[in-house]
């Protein structure tokens, strides 16, 4: 798969994936095995996925058209989210992957603040 069509589904999927909270869809994006680091200062979390979307009540989320350097992308994005205990996030970010021949992520780095 070209690598700017496997980013423009990653985009997509994540996307619909937030909003929904559909996670067996965004895990279906990922290699076994692939690297997933959720912030540059911490370690990787397994279960990341889940556990937000346990926290959140809903997101409204927006990714931009990913920029491409053969298997590596990087995808804009922001999302401002209702949290269960009433609160609420502003994000914005960047997610720079990399992809298999197969169009799915080897590696995954998020790099974002908060508002």
């Amino acid at each position: 798969m070209d690598t700017r069509e496997a980013a423009q589904r990653w985009a997509d999927v994540w996307e619909r994936g937030w909003r929904e909270h559909d996670a067996d869809a965004i895990t279906a994006l990922y290699a076994d095995g692939a690297f997933w680091q959720q912030h540059p200062f911490r370690e990787p979390e397994p279960g990341y996925l889940a556990r937000v979307f346990e926290e959140e009540e809903s997101a409204e989320c927006e990714f931009g058209r990913p920029i491409v350097d053969g298997d590596q992308a990087a995808v804009p994005w922001s999302a401002q989210t209702r949290l269960v205990d009433g609160g609420t996030e502003d994000l914005a970010g960047v997610s720079v992957l990399r992809f298999d021949a197969s169009g799915l992520v080897l590696e995954h780095r998020d790099f974002w603040v908060m508002g």
